[in-house]
């Protein structure tokens, strides 16, 4: 995949905003999941997006990872998509999703850390605040009184949010040489072959599709996956990681949105400051990336 920065501060912003329709996307997936799929199939649901879209990505694009590039390529697809969407998965299912999507609100900040650790980056200072301030803006958001603490649904969150991020690094770091189709349906293509063992063990025999739950399936295969992670790995190699990774928060706000306005879910006073907190903290992430491309 060949990496590239953005040439000026107007095409920057218009990248920063087709790389946001990823996680607008993602946060479809929510109440397609819930009300067009059969119940009880998580990892079905995971295998039947990323396995075909990643066919089809591979077979359009023809292309091969590079001699000796298999190892990384595995690599980030497990990252990316086998290990985290099974981590993802135990974590719905043991947590309430408002607290799931605060233990992955810390992803920008892990991204922060990966970028110090290993290439003595330091962030900077207004894009490490955002990223703390967005987490409380994130807890505001969705957190309950009496939320419950399970201890596995919280370490299977916290996990596939490490997971994540590190591929979200990664991805940038090692430059495979791909345009991004063949990156991209290489990375869902063996993340799905991953994925696959586990739907057959953990989840039952699909029943019989209704003309919606297919509907279902293939939206999540074709915007979910296909559209999505191509939108996303695009970002990736014309954005900095940190600024690419703050973005994923607009998952849960889009699915927060959609709820309310689809499914007639209430929004109390100190959820609409959550979102706002979330929203500026993204804002303040972007402007601090373009300042250090920049060089200002």
């Amino acid at each position: 995949m060949a990496f590239t920065s953005t040439s000026s501060p107007s095409s920057r912003w218009l990248d920063v905003c087709i790389t946001a329709l990823a996680p607008a996307i993602w946060g479809s997936t929510y109440i397609v999941t819930t009300e067009l799929l059969p119940p009880g199939r998580p990892f079905t649901a995971a295998l039947l997006r990323a396995l075909p879209a990643g066919l089809l990505l591979v077979l359009w694009a023809r292309r091969w990872p590079v001699p000796g590039g298999w190892g990384r390529m595995a690599l980030l697809a497990a990252l990316n998509i086998g290990v985290f969407q099974a981590l993802l998965f135990v974590a719905a299912y043991r947590l309430p999703g408002g607290l799931a999507a605060v233990v992955g609100a810390i992803g920008p900040l892990v991204v922060m850390g990966l970028g110090w650790a290993v290439d003595q980056r330091r962030p900077p200072v207004v894009a490490l605040g955002a990223g703390v301030l967005a987490v409380a803006g994130m807890a505001l958001l969705l957190l309950a009184p009496g939320t419950v603490w399970d201890a596995w649904g919280v370490a299977a969150a916290l996990a596939g949010t490490v997971c994540m991020a590190m591929g979200t690094f990664l991805s940038r770091r090692w430059q495979s040489g791909l345009p991004v189709l063949a990156f991209t349906g290489w990375q869902l293509l063996l993340g799905g072959l991953m994925l696959a063992p586990v739907a057959w063990w953990a989840d039952p025999p699909l029943p019989a599709l209704t003309a919606t739950q297919a509907a279902g399936y293939v939206y999540l295969c074709l915007a979910g996956a296909l559209v999505a992670y191509v939108l996303w790995f695009r970002g990736i190699e014309r954005l900095p990681t940190v600024a690419v990774a703050s973005l994923g928060l607009l998952s849960p706000l889009t699915a927060v949105v959609l709820g309310w306005a689809l499914l007639g879910q209430s929004m109390r006073g100190v959820s609409l400051l959550g979102m706002a907190t979330v929203l500026g903290c993204v804002l303040a992430v972007q402007w601090a990336m373009a300042q250090r491309s920049a060089g200002r």
